[in-house]
């Protein structure tokens, strides 16, 4: 594995797009709930997760019903889920929004798991990654669907610290559930 040079322990920011949601009539965009391939994918993304030996210290998740389901969904596959705080600010937030709710996480964190919304972690994602690890960053661009996860690894000793360009992309999955 190709690491960024840096002073510090390894970080790793986890950056998870809710996964599909439905489009009721007369439901505000906050309160969509998932639709049943999101609430099959979720719990795969929540395996996909564990298997890559990626459990969170924290998670931090958008307000929006969508991820709050996604996040429930992805934790339950986990023996004892870390904590995880919601976030208003993380809803139909931009890279430089969701960067600075990242800054405020606390320094003993090491894997911090991010839920939210496109375009927002895209961005977000494309912004940090320096570099990425075989076609990371051209998957990425091409598109972050529902349910997909992105791994940024970089060394810092405080999460205000990371910036853009300071990270390398290691991983893009993209978790799906199977049909019942």
């Amino acid at each position: 594995m190709i690491e960024r040079a840096g002073a510090g322990p390894l970080r790793r920011l986890v950056v998870l797009r809710h996964a599909k949601s439905a489009w009721p009539v007369d439901v505000a965009d906050h309160e969509r709930p998932l639709a049943p391939r999101g609430r099959r994918d979720a719990p795969a993304a929540g395996r996909a997760l564990a298997d890559a030996d990626l459990l969170p210290d924290l998670a931090l998740c958008s307000t929006a019903v969508r991820a709050r389901g996604t996040w429930d969904l992805a934790a339950a596959e986990w023996g004892t889920p870390p904590p995880v705080r919601y976030d208003r600010r993380l809803y139909a937030a931009g890279p430089a929004g969701l960067l600075a709710v990242v800054h405020e996480v606390p320094a003993e964190v090491e894997t911090l798991l991010l839920i939210g919304h496109n375009p927002g972690l895209e961005e977000l994602v494309l912004a940090l990654a320096g570099d990425g690890l075989d076609d990371t960053l051209e998957r990425v661009r091409t598109k972050f669907p529902t349910s997909a996860f992105a791994v940024l690894t970089w060394r810092g000793t405080a999460w205000r610290a990371l910036a853009p360009d300071a990270a390398l992309l290691t991983s893009v999955t993209v978790p799906r559930g199977k049909k019942k």
